[in-house]
């Protein structure tokens, strides 16, 4: 059987959008020919001038990379005429993989008509096309890489009791400020200008400060954007709650009403609703440490078990009616 031939359209980064990388790295471990298309990528001037615009950029990719299938990670900015317009132009299948929570659900709606096929992260975002379209998506959670996000105790200047990475918020600043006297360490843009920029010890510019980061940290906590917010993502579970849990790190998140679909949230990974149970929850783990690390082994087993890219890319191409060859022995190795 001939590999399918994949056109992925994201941005691409090693911070921010590290992700899209990992999800084309378990395509081709997956045995797919993979092509990637990068929407940070802006033409220059003679590019323009030549007619190099984003509509005939896209249909010279598909139609290079001879593509059985074009899979769009967010992409709000490519609009609905534009994506039916490369359809019409190649013939390709489109499909979108939304990867936010219902905070981006309006840009979502605005695009996603123009797709043959889409997937959401949350049960609430599928909920929310429900309403609105009378037909709701499949569900299709974040998932991570173990080549990239594995064990790693780290020392000296990541070595911290309890760890934080991400970018500050009034509301993250709210709940973290009940856990300085445990040995808080925080990662992220905006911490050196709040009320626990002392807490802070780098900005995190790659994705392997990230993982240096939270492999120094005995206790791991992940605040969602949406905490505090009215419910704002009261499903949806970030990518941080799969990036944690390959790594082995015990974790600690703020409730979602998926994360139960995916994690025991008793033995697997810990959860609070309220900043003194935070507190209460790290104080815990932290006077615990041979149970807390089973927390976290037994969170990474699930995740090596359940929640890899390839387990998201083999469900999506089998929902989108793309074969592979399921004895492909790089795909097994790589399982491992």
């Amino acid at each position: 059987m001939s590999a399918p031939s994949i056109l992925l359209i994201a941005p691409f980064d090693d911070a921010e959008h590290a992700h899209s990388t990992q999800r084309a790295r378990a395509l081709e471990r997956l045995g797919c020919d993979v092509t990637t298309f990068d929407l940070r990528k802006r033409m220059g001037l003679l590019g323009r001038l030549a007619g190099s615009d984003i509509r005939s950029r896209l249909i010279k990719s598909v139609e290079a990379a001879e593509a059985n299938l074009v899979l769009v990670i967010g992409g709000y900015d490519l609009d609905e005429a534009l994506i039916e317009a490369v359809r019409s132009a190649t013939g390709a299948r489109m499909v979108n993989w939304f990867p936010d929570d219902v905070g981006s659900i309006d840009e979502a709606f605005r695009v996603a008509r123009g797709y043959d096929q889409i997937f959401v992260a949350g049960s609430d975002v599928a909920a929310a096309f429900e309403r609105s379209t009378g037909s709701a998506p499949e569900v299709l959670p974040h998932a991570a890489d173990p080549s990239v996000y594995r064990p790693l105790r780290t020392k000296d200047q990541y070595r911290a009791n309890v760890v934080f990475a991400g970018g500050a918020t009034p509301t993250r600043e709210k709940y973290l400020s009940e856990l300085v006297e445990f040995g808080l360490a925080l990662w992220g843009p905006g911490w050196r200008k709040s009320t626990l920029r002392d807490y802070c010890r780098g900005e995190l510019r790659s994705t392997a400060e990230y993982v240096r980061a939270y492999g120094g940290a005995s206790v791991a906590v992940n605040l969602h954007h949406g905490l505090g917010s009215n419910g704002l993502s009261y499903a949806f579970c970030n990518q941080r709650v799969f990036e944690l849990a390959t790594m082995g790190v015990p974790q600690v998140v703020d409730q979602r009403a998926d994360l139960p679909k995916l994690f025991d949230t008793t033995t697997e990974i810990i959860t609070f609703t309220t900043p003194r149970e935070l507190k209460s929850r790290v104080q815990e783990l932290l006077q615990t440490p041979a149970h807390t690390e089973e927390i976290g082994g037994a969170a990474r087993r699930r995740a090596l078990h359940e929640h890899t890219y390839m387990h998201r890319m083999r469900r999506l191409l089998a929902a989108a009616g793309v074969k592979i060859d399921e004895a492909d022995p790089i795909a097994d190795a790589a399982v491992e």
